[in-house]
């Protein structure tokens, strides 16, 4: 089968034949001749229900630009931007704010969340009602809301607004002033380790108050063994409950620490048995999508340590790359699957359109992956130079080329 007819028919299983006659249509349209081969591979646009624009608030760290031009250099054309900003979207006029931004400088389809509590400070709901219409959905993301009566206010108001909860689940009082994963490495290395009970804990909370409620409730970033099965549990039992987890915690595991912030992050990195887990979440379906989790900081705020640096890496230019290198190749799933992970299952759960947006990979190049060639203003990852294939040569969003590689010419 030629490289246009696995197109076709991956297309048509993703998206259905009239969507895919739409994309390749829209190909055959665009200014992108050069890409008009056999050998290309053409993907629906891939959606990240978790990311960090950083504005309003904190420029110096990534504008609502530079974060699509990154997004768009990955595939993607659908993203979901977390409310830790400046001012926090907790009302109307705050959301407006970022709206703004989004409107001027946005290059592919950006959707905001607004916060659960007012200043995500878990104190008070924030104005959930009148920003219901121009978000995606809420979220405290970067802290876990502690109160259960706060939580479950928020869930009853969701569930009226049909709209989803999205929990940073993470209990304060076991954290202890952790900042990675509580394991060997912690130890022999005498750092200070944050507990998986922290993580899971939570998420059997909220999962009691999703029974309760009946909101519909997705889990941020899930990083333990404890998280999967409890949520593999909950979708048994017939609970309107989803999951995400991040690229890091499926390729990595605490092993491959180094003293070195660009392997600090929210969740840490966890044990091999959590890796595993999480593995077995995506080939089972108990975890439904793949989110980068797009943390972008300053070089300085990442230059401290595993102790003093900022928790966060960037991700979108690097999660198919490393998610077909590792995972596909490697045979451990499919790649209709790790289509569905990044495309349709976001996209139906958080109720995003399957569009005609698109992207074009050359399968065939291998490469090193250089934080100097990012987009995106922070450089930090922990994948720097590892080896992966599959280049994005070309990004389309509403009919605009958002996205070009310069072609090489490899004779």
């Amino acid at each position: 089968m030629t490289m246009q007819n696995q197109n076709a028919t991956m297309l048509d299983a993703l998206c259905g034949s009239s969507v895919r006659v739409s994309i390749l249509d829209r190909l055959s349209s665009v200014d992108l001749c050069t890409f008009n081969s056999p050998e290309y591979a053409v993907f629906p646009g891939f959606c990240d229900v978790h990311v960090h624009f950083r504005e309003p608030g904190f420029s110096y760290k990534e504008t609502i630009f530079s974060g699509s031009l990154a997004a768009a250099h990955g595939g993607y054309t659908a993203v979901c931007t977390m409310p830790n900003l400046d001012p926090v979207p907790d009302t109307k006029a705050h959301l407006k704010e970022q709206l703004d931004l989004i409107k001027q400088d946005g290059l592919i389809h950006i959707y905001p969340y607004g916060s659960i509590t007012m200043s995500s400070k878990g104190e008070a709901l924030s104005e959930m009602k009148a920003m219901a219409q121009q978000v995606i959905g809420f979220t405290d993301d970067g802290k876990g809301v502690q109160r259960d009566d706060m939580m479950r206010a928020a869930m009853k108001q969701a569930k009226q607004l049909n709209k989803l909860i999205v929990a940073h689940c993470e209990v304060n009082d076991l954290l202890n002033g952790g900042y990675i994963h509580d394991g060997d490495y912690a130890r022999e290395n005498h750092h200070r380790g944050i507990c998986s009970e922290s993580e899971w804990k939570q998420v059997e909370r909220d999962l009691a108050l999703v029974r309760e409620t009946g909101c519909a409730y997705h889990v941020c970033h899930i990083s333990t063994k404890e998280s999967v099965e409890l949520i593999r549990k909950a979708k048994a039992q017939g609970l309107n409950v989803t999951c995400e987890t991040a690229p890091h915690y499926l390729l990595m595991d605490d092993s491959y620490l180094q003293e070195d912030g660009r392997y600090k992050m929210n969740p840490p990195l966890r044990d091999r048995s959590d890796r595993e887990a999480l593995i077995a979440g995506i080939q089972d379906g108990t975890i439904d999508m793949i989110a980068t989790d797009h943390a972008p900081h300053s070089e300085e705020e990442k230059s401290k340590g595993l102790d003093g640096s900022s928790f966060g890496i960037v991700g979108l230019e690097t999660a198919f790359p490393l998610l077909y290198t590792y995972l596909v190749k490697e045979n451990i799933i499919s790649l209709e699957k790790l289509l569905q992970l990044l495309v349709t299952n976001p996209r139906k759960r958080f109720r995003i359109p399957m569009t005609t947006d698109f992207s074009i990979w050359d399968m065939r190049q291998s490469y090193l992956i250089d934080p100097e060639e990012f987009q995106s203003q922070g450089k930090s990852t922990p994948f720097a130079g590892w080896k992966v294939w599959g280049k994005c040569m070309a990004t389309v969003c509403d009919g605009k080329l958002v996205w070009l590689e310069k072609v090489r010419n490899s004779k």
